[in-house]
């Protein structure tokens, strides 16, 4: 049958199944609600993110001011945490115990200069990678967000 042999036939075939096993794994897991997270960190217990310290100073004061909900909403804007996390955090910083700040590098540049950059060399699909990595957003916000710088 078309110069094809039971060992390439079977091969085919295992090939075929492999992959429609990855698909269903794939479709299940969305439907689920999964999504991939570039920030696995944040999602492990015991691992905080980091929160810059500007953040960190702003929600002191709110917390100071009796504005517990305005200060976990600020987290959430900043960072994209849930609720729960947020105001775990929050607290922490209120209470005065250590949260992680960025890594300061020097010369590092902001997101914006590093996605032109990648553009510039047509690596747009790096560059939405790169925005997702540092913002978790989902694919299709990255990919506006790449489009438009």
């Amino acid at each position: 049958m078309f110069g094809i042999g039971i060992t390439e036939l079977v091969v085919l075939l295992v090939v075929i199944v492999v992959i429609v096993i990855i698909a269903g794994v794939i479709v299940l897991a969305v439907r689920a609600g999964g999504r991939p997270s570039a920030t696995l960190a944040w999602r492990t217990p015991g691992f905080l993110p980091p929160v810059p310290e500007h953040i960190q100073g702003r929600i002191r004061e709110l917390a100071a001011e009796g504005r517990k909900i305005d200060a976990i909403r600020l987290l959430r804007q900043e960072t994209g945490l849930r609720l729960k996390e947020a105001k775990t955090i929050t607290e922490a910083i209120a209470a005065g115990r250590f949260v992680p700040t960025p890594p300061d590098r020097p010369g590092a540049a902001d997101l914006a200069t590093r996605v032109l950059e990648l553009k510039a060399a047509g690596n747009t699909e790096q560059a939405i990678h790169l925005v997702r990595g540092e913002t978790g957003m989902s694919h299709e916000q990255a990919e506006a967000f790449v489009s438009l710088i």
